[in-house]
């Protein structure tokens, strides 16, 4: 049934609505969300299953037909983030457990953590671009609560910074749909694909494309619009910037693709190149900083912008390989990076420091720790057989056959850079010589350690199954390609 749609929304937003009035009972709290979270893994994967046999699914929300009613539409694209959104999120909830501490616990830490799943599944759901704004205020909301969440000075200064960024953003983004919607009069995503090809693309619908990319820029931390997230992603606790680093910014990456391949291609040869110089100096940016830091948190951090430069490059190439690549890092990634936080966390629970040079002798004590994050460094890096190498070798091909030869070197010479950086924190953090930590017997490290375990398999599940994984990859990027595939399931034309 196409109602499987909108059970990715529905379910943690009754999860959430639940607990509101479970303020302080934590245990049922904490059942209700993760099992709330392992019933949407069960209907996403269900989703992906649906979609992949019965192609393209839409519900419309309402007595009305597309383009006029509110429309949910679930391709291969949406279907496999949303259920890597599902099990990220899981496993974020699972490390919360015995990390986020009682007082955020007692103050609305689980309803909030399932607002901001509901926006995010709503934002890659939706078929309408005024509800992708709706629901992209759901997850900033829940973003801002559990951003400033226990109070500390870090998070209420940095706080402010985000409020200010993503009021501006999200502000942008209600006037360039006003001017999108004066174009082409009207919202539904299909729809307005199918009244951009009729009118071709004047110059005000590439003005409206640069818009589009500034408001999603800011959101997914493109250079220069990146300068906000060091700072606001170093604030909260390590579960929460787990959960901001693999999800949040790939919602804006997500809306720059779904954007610019289902309505802003006719002008590839300004919007395209556009996005490439910036996927290209986002990747530069990035890796200065990852190699640059000797903070835990900012070299990951860091490591989060240069991903969103590789995925964006591909995306900006514009044929299958380079599109098939990017979707396949971009689900790389986000496993990846939420097992990355949540590794270097442990280490930060041991040692009560981020500063990497305070930090030695882990692997002898933990030598599950030193291993878990070893292996998710490789597969960062894109080391064979593990999840991001493929993904790069795709993209890397797509800009050899789309003559994009500069940003394919980039992306190959970041790959080495970016395993300089994490390898910095495990030959740093990891070996040398043992020290005691004043909070190491406080760390519940068997516990925290089960949720990055669980990511570190799954992408090297991930990377050695690609035969299996890829028929999928391939479905959502042939949809990508070729617009009139979306256009036609959804208009039912």
């Amino acid at each position: 049934m196409n109602n499987l749609i909108i059970l990715p929304i529905l379910i943690p937003f009754l999860a959430a609505a639940i607990l509101i009035f479970l303020p302080k009972k934590i245990m049922a709290q904490r059942w209700i969300s993760a099992l709330g979270s392992v019933a949407t893994i069960v209907v996403a994967l269900f989703l992906v299953q649906k979609v992949h046999t019965n192609g393209i699914q839409s519900l419309n929300i309402s007595s009305w037909e597309a383009p006029f009613g509110i429309t949910l539409v679930s391709d291969m694209f949406s279907a496999l983030l949303i259920l890597t959104t599902s099990i990220v999120s899981f496993t974020c909830l699972i490390y919360s457990f015995k990390s986020i501490g009682k007082e955020r616990e007692n103050h609305y830490y689980y309803p909030v953590f399932n607002f901001l799943i509901v926006g995010v599944n709503g934002a890659f759901s939706t078929g309408d671009i005024f509800n992708l704004f709706v629901f992209f205020e759901v997850m900033l909301m829940s973003s801002y609560v559990l951003l400033v969440l226990g109070g500390t000075k870090i998070q209420l200064r940095e706080s402010i910074k985000y409020l200010l960024v993503n009021v501006i953003s999200s502000a942008l983004f209600v006037i360039t749909v006003a001017y999108l919607y004066s174009i082409v009069g009207t919202l539904n995503m299909a729809h307005i694909s199918a009244r951009v090809s009729e009118i071709g693309q004047p110059a005000i619908l590439s003005v409206i494309a640069v818009l589009f990319l500034i408001v999603f820029g800011l959101k997914g931390a493109i250079f220069p619009l990146y300068f906000w997230m060091p700072g606001s992603y170093n604030a909260p606790p390590i579960p929460v910037l787990a959960l901001f680093g693999a999800l949040l910014t790939k919602v804006g990456v997500y809306s720059i693709t779904r954007t610019y391949t289902l309505f802003f291609y006719h002008d590839a040869g300004f919007t395209h190149v556009l996005l490439q110089v910036l996927a290209i100096l986002t990747i530069i940016i990035g890796v200065i900083g990852a190699i640059a830091y000797w903070d835990v948190k900012k070299i990951i951090i860091y490591n989060i912008i240069v991903a969103v430069g590789v995925i964006l490059f591909g995306i900006s190439v514009m044929n299958i390989d380079a599109f098939t690549g990017s979707i396949y890092y971009l689900i790389h990634d986000m496993i990846i990076k939420a097992a990355l936080f949540l590794l270097v966390g442990i280490a930060i629970a041991i040692t009560g420091t981020s500063n990497l040079r305070n930090m030695s002798g882990l692997m002898k004590r933990y030598p599950g720790l030193g291993w878990t994050y070893f292996i998710a460094a490789l597969a960062l890096a894109g080391i064979p057989p593990l999840s991001g190498f493929i993904g790069k070798v795709l993209i890397v091909q797509g800009g050899f056959a789309g003559e994009s030869y500069l940003g394919a070197a980039v992306v190959l010479i970041s790959s080495l850079l970016v395993l300089f950086s994490v390898m910095k924190i495990f030959i740093n953090g990891f070996w040398g010589d043992n020290q005691n930590y004043a909070n190491e017997d406080k760390a519940p490290v068997k516990w925290l350690l089960i949720s990055p375990v669980i990511l570190v398999i799954l992408s090297a599940v991930y990377g050695i199954g690609t035969e299996a994984i890829l028929p999928y990859i391939s479905q959502a990027a042939e949809t990508l390609a070729d617009p009139s595939l979306y256009i036609d399931a959804v208009l039912k034309e």
